[in-house]
């Protein structure tokens, strides 16, 4: 069996589907991050996919997944710094329980 570009679009869809039904239907602010951590990756094998398959002599698909990947890291440093923070006011990470910006 070859696997081929479509095997490793299905493995992106559904990583991008389990993703995007973490960050929609949870409430721990933790697991959100983590879903859409799941995303960016879903995103990165499908770019490193369309590199390998399409044009494998450019260095495009890496250098655009590497720049997805300092993104996320400091999505995910900033977005756990704030989730420690409210959890230290408000003893909670739920995200229906947050809400600094309401009036």
């Amino acid at each position: 069996m070859v696997v081929g570009l479509e095997h490793f679009l299905i493995l992106s869809a559904i990583l991008f589907s389990i993703g995007l039904y973490g960050a929609l239907a949870k409430r721990n602010a933790v697991v959100i991050l983590m879903s859409i951590e799941i995303m960016l990756n879903a995103v990165n094998i499908a770019m490193v996919a369309f590199w390998r398959y399409i044009a494998p002599v450019l260095m495009t698909g890496q250098v655009f997944v590497i720049f997805i990947m300092v993104v996320a890291a400091a999505e995910v440093a900033v977005g756990l710094a704030i989730i420690i923070a409210i959890y230290r006011s408000r003893e909670t990470v739920d995200a229906e329980q947050i809400d600094l910006m309401k009036w």
